[in-house]
């Protein structure tokens, strides 16, 4: 079965810094996009980072220089390294893949992708 199991989230104060994970299951990883999603209360969830074996992207403009986004292939698992957190990062995050291609591309729209985890809750104070 696919399965995509996020963690790391918690609450943390504005500065700190959290690594969150995708875990992943149940289908060939190399040929699928891994999509990083938050969705704060009242908002749509809004696509952060994608990555696959060849590229990798950020979407959101205020968090480029502290998120960064990487793969481990023998882990089967994504990560989003976060920096700098500001309140306005609060929201629950999740992970997504979806088979574009071959080969595998990003994609910053939540309807382009097929599976999800449960999501993780970042909570930033101030």
């Amino acid at each position: 079965e696919v399965q995509l199991v996020e963690s790391g989230g918690g609450l943390v104060q504005a500065g700190g810094s959290l690594r969150l994970s995708c875990a992943t299951s149940g289908f060939d990883f190399d040929d699928y996009v891994i999509g990083w999603f938050r969705q704060a209360p009242g908002k749509e969830r809004e696509g952060v980072s994608c990555i696959t074996y060849r590229d990798h992207e950020i979407y959101i403009s205020s968090v480029k220089g502290r998120f960064t986004i990487s793969r481990d292939s023998a882990k089967n698992t994504v990560y989003l390294q976060i920096n700098g957190l500001t309140p306005e990062d609060t929201a629950v995050y999740y992970c997504g893949a979806s088979l574009i291609g071959p080969p595998p591309r990003c994609s910053r729209w939540t309807h382009e992708y097929d599976y999800w985890g449960q999501g993780t809750q970042v909570t930033v104070s101030s």
